[in-house]
């Protein structure tokens, strides 16, 4: 009894993370077969080669049509769909401003430099907005 021991746990450790993947694959495989047959006229998509279209006819149960610019539809099997992608709203990219505006509140590090070697310049705005470079003094020993 204590010889079976050690295989059945060793056979549990190797089967259990196959078993385990298998699933979430699975379930990775019927979420995407379930989008691609929830896609209806005017979705946005990207196919599994990278090419953005918007969906012009879904009405067939394996192809789909994709307008890839202003007039030109082409013929798509259904798989070859990756993803939808959903439009950003002008609420979003406000959230977005708003955060990017939050992270640049650190304060400007300063580094020392020697004296031969010290060329620094700074920006000053002119009556106009434009930047202009005005040289700074260097100190004298």
């Amino acid at each position: 009894m204590d010889g079976l021991i050690l295989p059945l746990l060793l056979m549990l450790v190797v089967a259990l993370p196959l078993i385990l993947s298998t699933r979430k694959q699975k379930r990775l495989m019927a979420e995407q077969q379930e989008m691609q047959n929830a896609l209806s006229e005017g979705d946005r998509v990207m196919t599994t080669s990278g090419l953005y279209a918007t969906v012009a006819d879904a009405s067939d149960d394996t192809t789909i049509d994709l307008e890839i610019a202003e007039g030109v539809v082409t013929t798509w099997l259904r798989q070859g769909v990756r993803e939808r992608i959903v439009p950003t709203t002008e609420a979003d990219e406000a959230d977005e401003v708003d955060a990017d505006e939050a992270g640049d509140t650190a304060e400007p590090v300063e580094t020392a430099q020697d004296d031969t070697t010290a060329k620094a310049t700074a920006s000053a705005d002119d009556a106009t907005g434009a930047q202009v470079a005005a040289p700074l003094e260097h100190g004298k020993k």
